[in-house]
């Protein structure tokens, strides 16, 4: 339509000119002595538009020359930006596609334009740890080294890479230059803690799970997992003597304390190293809290001395437990094993033959077997005691 419109218009013009030219008798005459010019008014106007057509030209064609250099700069940039981008996307998609060697050259194109160069030596680093070449990996990251806008990206990169190396020094290293510039984001907190926990930095591996939880940033499952490595570096360190184990324990949260696993080995170390009131107290705090038969072997060990108050407390205890649990054989070798200890012989060997029939694993059997043994002993019964202890045995073959 616009096509018909433009013709119309060229015809109507041509029309117009052609009627008007037609009866125009004027003249235009040049003076030049002696020299003399007759034109028609319509060749004079004909001379002077292409006069005009031909100045146009020349003076378009001029400034098109003198623009020349700065076009094909500009057409030298344009070329230089599309292969750079292009490049830049060809990394990224053979980075995600795991072809890192491909993505390593295309991350050199694209480093050639200086807006992508900070974002493709990411990728470059990224594609080179993949190939484990670690020296062009540093060299690609060494590139961003005074670049302040990418720095967070840098040192991000560097603790994930760092971490999946297994170099949890230098990754540290990078959480503290991350830490020092104010940046203290999640994802940054989850790498932290994996190279904590390659460096066996147990408090402070805590300290970031208690900080992850409160962020929900950490499966519950693997906060457990967690705290429970932790806690049996920290609880079960030979090196550790009465004091030292006390003051760790000071430090576990409440939150904590009546875990199972947690009060599991907080007890199993204080009975290594006497501790036996403490363990017991540790014990039933847990037990109060949530039944775990690993917490009852551990109070059986926190056994009192004979005779005193405190395993008088523990038989106690012991006994209104199993009227709640009237079928946990754990907890009857336990009260069994109290009541040995204490001498009272019948109720010894009733909670002791209870556990027996109700043990479920070759460890009870072995030692429900080992403490009736001792019990026939003490009662001058040889022959039930041998008895006994050749079941013990077979239990412990078996």
């Amino acid at each position: 339509m616009r096509l018909f419109l433009w013709l119309l218009a060229l015809m109507a013009a041509a029309i117009g000119i052609a009627v008007t030219a037609r009866f125009n008798p004027g003249n235009v005459v040049l003076f030049y002595p002696p020299h003399r010019i007759d034109l028609s008014l319509n060749f004079f106007v004909v001379l002077q538009v292409a006069l005009f057509v031909l100045l146009y030209v020349l003076i378009r064609a001029f400034r098109a020359t003198v623009k020349m250099p700065g076009r094909v700069a500009a057409y030298r940039l344009r070329k230089r930006e599309r292969d750079g981008n292009k490049g830049l996307r060809e990394a990224l998609k053979a980075l995600f596609e795991g072809r890192f060697g491909h993505a390593e050259k295309a991350a050199l194109r694209a480093a050639e334009l200086p807006e992508n160069a900070g974002v493709a030596a990411l990728i470059g680093a990224r594609a080179a740890h993949r190939m484990r070449q670690t020296a062009r990996r540093d060299n690609w990251l060494a590139r961003l080294s005074d670049d302040p806008v990418l720095k967070t990206a840098r040192l991000m990169t560097m603790t994930e890479l760092l971490v999946d190396d297994h170099q949890p020094e230098l990754a540290l290293e990078a959480v503290r230059e991350l830490n020092a510039s104010g940046t203290r984001h999640i994802h940054a907190l989850q790498w932290s803690l994996k190279a904590q926990q390659q460096a066996k930095n147990w408090p402070e591996v805590l300290r970031l799970v208690r900080s992850l939880d409160k962020h929900r940033a950490l499966h519950p499952a693997l906060s457990s997992r967690l705290r429970e490595l932790a806690y049996d570096d920290l609880l079960s360190d030979s090196t550790h003597d009465a004091e030292s184990v006390r003051r760790v324990w000071s430090t576990v949260p409440t939150v904590d304390r009546v875990k199972p696993f947690v009060a599991c080995r907080a007890a199993t170390a204080f009975n290594a190293r006497g501790l036996h009131d403490e363990a017991r107290l540790v014990a039933e705090e847990a037990l109060a809290a949530d039944w775990d038969e690993r917490v009852v072997r551990t109070y059986r060990e926190a056994a009192a001395p004979a005779g005193t108050p405190a395993l008088l407390t523990q038989i106690e205890h012991c006994e209104g437990w199993l009227r709640e649990r009237p079928t946990d054989a754990e907890l009857a070798l336990t009260l069994g094993s109290l009541c040995l200890k204490q001498k009272l012989w019948g109720k010894a060997q009733r909670y002791l033959e209870q556990a027996l029939s109700d043990a479920g694993d070759p460890r009870m059997v072995r030692e429900s077997h080992l403490k009736l043994a001792q019990l026939h002993d003490a009662l001058q019964q040889p022959e039930e005691a041998a008895n006994h202890y050749r079941q013990c045995a077979l239990a412990t073959i078996l």
